[in-house]
């Protein structure tokens, strides 16, 4: 057993001992392609979405020097039929690379060199006269030790794209890791032998040159394109709610606040990391995000391109976004485009992608806690000032002040900025989320609700356990308040609230463009209690 041959499993262990999550259906399509020509997996993920817990899981699970039945016997795999062909039967190489740049980027050391001489040095400990005494290429290290035993290896890599995301700047080191890539798994029929299989995962898809990614062997799994592995990629739905049953913790909560992520086969994902801690702390909050996150949110989302600014602000007002992927070339410099910023986004966590529809949005009430801090320490001033004052808002509408919501609703158009300049109802609804961005902390806040005769413009339902009152908002662009206030009772839009228990707020909100040589307000309000 070593640090990057052979692992062990002691690692899966401490995982089975805490909070555990059955994810180990990945093992049997891994299994399925061990020995064919598709055996090269490639799946990214965000940071906290249970990367690393699936590379330990590999490792205990393929280590031929350690018996790990007792840790898989009972899960998921142990019912599949590729269970026990697979289990403990291959040499494991284990590589984090995000430990090697740590270790040797402040002292002028190449990782990739560090990388293979660590490795070839377990190689000759284990198995001795195998490897040349000057061998300083781990693939051919690896062939050497082949043509001894004929025991194949598993290969894991775990944070492949550190270096991408580390050291961004220095593309020399990029092209050299790269090609030690490619050498170790290049499709020759040598290094097939010698390769059984091989998992990479990290935050990145494989780096691309062009139109075609620089190894063309792997198959990717990605969240703009996770295939059949979207289970896999954070906690589903149905695990999340026998999480919370068996630890008595409020289900909605969770919802809102880590839910999000959706995939065609799999509608309902969450964050891992922050689901798990909200249980062991007993404490609803951004447990993905920190102060490092806000502030490369802000400067990914401050870049000067061409409708980013306005995408990220329409997202703040619970819209979706559409984007094409297809340009990004999976790293952190090479820009074009607003999309493809956005699509980084993807791959970061901080938006989810519809892959039906082309579109990002952003998730959950946790990653809206990390744009609206990142889009205050901007110079979004109008933006910032809504969001700042969302809170105020909120409360006066609640008290049916609603001299003062106009009021504010003025504030806020006063300061505008391109992006909340009011053209059409659209618009305004966007503005208006923004403007009532604290209420996602009480409420449930639905767009364009089925009602009655037709749709309501927003809808807010108070979360379980909160004491507020439902409101039904209508906006009305070059009309009164009052026609908003009436369309609401004609077309009976309170009846898709039936069976909500609680006081309910009828809100019409009206923005007429400036008529010249008047001093007529843009805002008016009007609220009644029902």
């Amino acid at each position: 057993m070593g640090i990057y041959l052979n692992p062990g499993n002691k690692a899966f262990h401490q995982i089975r001992n805490g909070l555990y999550v059955d994810k180990t259906g990945l093992i049997d399509y891994i299994n399925g392609t061990i020995n064919t020509a598709a055996n090269l997996t490639c799946f990214s993920r965000p940071r906290r979405f249970g990367k690393s817990f699936a590379a330990v899981m590999l490792a205990a699970y393929y280590d031929k020097t350690c018996d790990s039945s007792a840790l898989f016997d009972g899960l998921e795999i142990s019912k599949r039929p590729s269970y026990k062909a697979h289990l403990n039967r291959y040499d494991v190489i284990y590589l984090d690379i995000t430990w090697f740049t740590s270790r040797t980027g402040n002292n002028g050391k190449d990782p990739v060199r560090e990388l293979q001489t660590a490795v070839i040095g377990e190689l000759r400990a284990a198995f001795p006269g195998a490897v040349k005494a000057d061998e300083a290429y781990l693939p051919d290290a690896l062939l050497q030790v082949f043509q001894k035993t004929q025991e194949s290896f598993f290969i894991i890599i775990d944070e492949w794209d550190a270096l991408f995301r580390e050291v961004k700047e220095d593309e020399e080191m990029q092209k050299r890791y790269l090609q030690f890539l490619r050498g170790l798994f290049k499709s020759g029929p040598a290094m097939k032998g010698a390769v059984a299989g091989a998992y990479m995962t990290g935050i990145l898809p494989i780096k691309k040159y062009g139109t075609e990614s620089a190894l063309t062997d792997f198959q990717e799994f990605t969240m703009a394109d996770p295939l059949v592995l979207s289970e896999y990629i954070g906690f589903t739905e149905q695990e999340v709610r026998a999480l919370c049953d068996a630890h008595s913790v409020d289900f909605g909560q969770m919802k809102q606040w880590y839910d999000g992520y959706s995939f065609p086969d799999i509608p309902s994902v969450y964050s891992p990391n922050s689901a798990v801690n909200a249980i062991r702390f007993r404490k609803f909050k951004s447990y993905w995000t920190s102060s490092e996150t806000y502030e490369s949110l802000k400067d990914y989302i401050s870049m000067n391109f061409d409708g980013l600014k306005d995408a990220v602000v329409a997202m703040l007002g619970g819209r979706r976004i559409r984007i094409e992927t297809l340009s990004f070339q999976n790293d952190m410099t090479s820009f074009s485009s607003r999309d493809d910023v956005l699509t980084l986004l993807v791959h970061l966590g901080y938006l989810a992608y519809d892959s039906g529809k082309s579109q990002v949005y952003i998730p959950n009430l946790e990653v809206a806690e990390a744009f609206r801090i990142a889009v205050q320490n901007t110079d979004w001033e109008a933006v910032g000032t809504a969001l700042k004052r969302s809170e105020d808002l909120l409360e006066s509408t609640i008290r049916q002040d609603s001299d003062s919501v106009a009021a504010a609703l003025e504030a806020v158009h006063s300061e505008e900025t391109s992006v909340l300049q009011y053209n059409d109802e659209n618009s305004l609804s966007c503005a208006l989320a923004i403007a009532y961005y604290t209420a996602r902390n009480y409420y449930t806040i639905i767009r364009e609700l089925p009602a009655g005769k037709g749709f309501a413009d927003l809808a807010f339902l108070p979360l379980p356990n909160v004491d507020k009152p439902a409101m039904i908002v209508e906006l009305k662009y070059d009309h009164s308040a009052d026609t908003a206030i009436r369309q609401i009772h004609d077309n009976r839009y309170a009846g898709a609230l039936k069976g909500y228990q609680g006081q309910l707020l009828l809100v019409g909100i009206s923005y007429v463009k400036e008529t010249r040589g008047t001093d007529r307000k843009h805002h008016s309000c009007v609220i009644e209690r029902m």
